[in-house]
């Protein structure tokens, strides 16, 4: 028998924070739709800090896990802390790797992607399994020309870099006061504004190649968000007030929206804006979001239904991105020209990420649970 009993009853969800959660990942998919008509320019791209949203999630996660396991430990091991953070997040990862296998050769670009064309099938198929299991690919080994770890499903990255703060989480960061804890996130956060504000480039975009300075971009986007949402969680220290879930979407939107700060001579005034956000205006959304209280039933609802596909929007959706912007970009296609598509990537995203999520995601993560929980009982 198991010394340690894992029939841990799910604690109440934060509606208000499930459906910020959608609401950034619906920005995202925007973010990238405007991102195939700007050519690469950061300084006249629509919806210019959708990127953010990424840092926004590392912070929402590292509030979550430790609000829902900080105090478990005594009745969970390790190993039982790892099989349910993969039963959350790994099935969708395996279809996110199949949708972008599956669309992989419609996504053939004489610009962006000329070698998708001539890529062996087998070599489609090697990628979509090592791809399974979210372990990264080497440039050398890459099957799109963009140097991703991921090739058939780009933002899969973070969900790399979120296996590996879970980690550190449970070997190390669990056990520290709170105060330790502080300690280590303002150095975290001196590595965040050294990058952003001192750096080459005024912003944080990056962290999704398996290169020295892809993975500094990656680890200095996780450490600061993700334990600082830790620390937040175990202080408490929420904010009551009407209207959370509204006022915290206006602000998330606000982030992801505004132009670039500066130009090319001026690279620190975006990097500061980044930093300040990061920093203190996701932390404050988060604290709103948790603080606040929703009684009416159509908000509920909304809240719910955002919460239940900003995972399957996240991880499904890029594979349409990556055939939007190559006929964008092999077409020359205007926004005004591409916009109507650009409506269409963006529904059929949603409608995408709702199928899987229905059927296929919460099937297998009940099924999965049900055969977890019931292996440890026997045991």
């Amino acid at each position: 028998m198991n010394s340690i009993s894992t029939d841990i009853k799910p604690k109440k969800h934060y509606e208000i924070l499930d459906g910020l959660r959608g609401v950034a990942a619906i920005l995202v998919v925007a973010f990238h739709i405007f991102e195939a008509f700007a050519g690469g320019n950061r300084f006249v791209q629509i919806i210019n800090h959708g990127y953010l949203a990424v840092d926004f999630f590392f912070l929402l996660s590292g509030f979550v896990v430790a609000y829902a396991y900080d105090d478990r430990w005594g009745r969970m091991t390790q190993w039982e802390f790892y099989k349910r953070r993969l039963i959350r997040l790994q099935p969708m990862v395996i279809m996110g790797m199949i949708i972008g296998a599956i669309f992989y050769y419609f996504q053939a670009s004489d610009i962006l992607f000329p070698q998708i064309a001539g890529m062996p099938i087998w070599k489609l198929i090697l990628t979509m399994i090592v791809g399974f299991t979210l372990l990264p690919i080497p440039p050398s080994m890459e099957i799109r020309g963009w140097g991703e770890m991921h090739p058939l499903d780009g933002p899969a990255w973070s969900l790399f870099f979120e296996y590996i703060a879970n980690i550190l989480y449970a070997l190390f960061f669990r056990k520290f006061s709170n105060k330790v804890l502080g300690i280590f996130i303002l150095l975290f956060a001196g590595l965040l504004i050294n990058y952003t504000v001192f750096g080459p480039k005024g912003d944080v975009i990056g962290g999704w190649s398996l290169n020295f300075e892809q993975m500094n971009v990656g680890f200095t986007r996780l450490l600061y968000p993700f334990f600082a949402g830790i620390l937040l969680s175990r202080l408490g220290k929420l904010i009551h007030i009407k209207g959370a879930f509204w006022i915290c979407s206006l602000l998330i939107a606000a982030v992801l929206i505004i132009p670039r700060i500066g130009d090319e001579n001026s690279l620190w005034m975006n990097g500061l804006y980044e930093s300040i956000c990061i920093i203190l205006v996701f932390p404050l959304i988060v604290s709103i979001g948790a603080g606040g209280a929703i009684n009416n039933p159509f908000s509920i609802k909304i809240c719910k239904v955002l919460g239940d596909i900003s995972y399957p929007i996240y991880i499904t959706h890029y594979p349409l991105i990556y055939w939007f912007t190559a006929w964008v970009v092999d077409n020359k296609i205007t926004l005004n020209e591409g916009c109507l598509v650009g409506v269409g990537v963006l529904i059929s995203s949603i409608v995408i990420a709702y199928l899987c999520l229905k059927l296929y995601d919460e099937p297998v993560r009940n099924w999965l649970q049900s055969k977890f929980q019931k292996s440890n009982r026997g045991s």
